[in-house]
């Protein structure tokens, strides 16, 4: 593998680990505008999800103190249902079309909410409630990667401040992302090239993730979710003009 790939794996992980450092989340999709065109496709996939691992076990630890078990517990658990729930559904939904909808989804809501001046808080439906995000996170998993955009913005509606909403949602990250590897290990996809870009990239991940995580702890909870939602609404963006470029091709 020459040096120019190389080069390009280690900028897009120290890139894609700074904005997952700061933000909890959003390593894949940083780390696919350098990648989605360069690398074989049986790799990407397992390199966004130990990447976006890797930074999420390095600055968990930042907010360690707000992890309640009893919180986050109805999240995973209902990730875990909705796993192969969204694995099922793959083979009877066109992914394109699925990528389209949600891009859309995020781009109206986060951008709505990013001219709203106060967010609007929900406080009915307790464990019930945050496990079935967690069952609607699993689903968009299991169909097309997508665990973080239903749990983030739930745990903003319900009006969590900045360390407890990333305890939530890192953890049920970790979670969900730890399920998808062991599944990719147990199904072949990590072979020997793989490895070698996984050594290539952890490194520079480590270091970056680490240096957003220290700006992290600098800003205000405002500031934190205008970052968040400001982040869905490139995902929802790039998701929806990836797709259409997809379906025109």
């Amino acid at each position: 593998m020459s040096t120019q790939l190389a080069l390009l794996v280690i900028g897009g992980s120290a890139i894609a680990g700074f904005v997952s450092g700061l933000a909890g989340f959003a390593f894949g999709l940083v780390a696919m505008v350098f990648w989605a065109w360069t690398l074989p496709p049986q790799a990407i996939g397992p390199m966004l999800v130990v990447g976006s691992l890797t930074g999420q076990v390095l600055t968990v630890g930042t907010v360690r103190g707000q992890i309640r078990p009893k919180l986050i517990g109805p999240f995973i658990a209902g990730g875990f249902i909705g796993v192969p729930i969204g694995a099922a559904l793959l083979p009877i939904i066109d992914p394109t079309a699925f990528r389209i909808g949600v891009g859309i989804l995020l781009i109206v809501y986060c951008g709505l909410m990013l001219a709203a001046k106060n967010l609007p808080t929900i406080t009915a439906g307790g464990a019930w409630a945050d496990g079935g995000v967690g069952v609607i996170g699993g689903v968009l998993g299991g169909i097309a990667g997508l665990v973080g955009p239903a749990p983030t913005v739930w745990c903003m509606l319900r009006g969590h401040h900045k360390d407890l909403q990333r305890a939530i949602c890192q953890s049920f990250f970790i979670a969900m992302q730890s399920l998808t590897l062991v599944t990719y290990a147990l199904t072949g996809l990590i072979d020997r090239q793989t490895l070698t870009l996984f050594a290539w990239m952890v490194p520079s991940t480590l270091i970056f993730a680490w240096l957003g995580s220290r700006l992290y702890v600098r800003i205000s909870d405002t500031a934190f979710k205008r970052v968040l939602l400001a982040l869905l609404f490139a995902s929802g963006a790039a998701l929806l003009g990836t797709s259409i470029a997809h379906a025109l091709r």
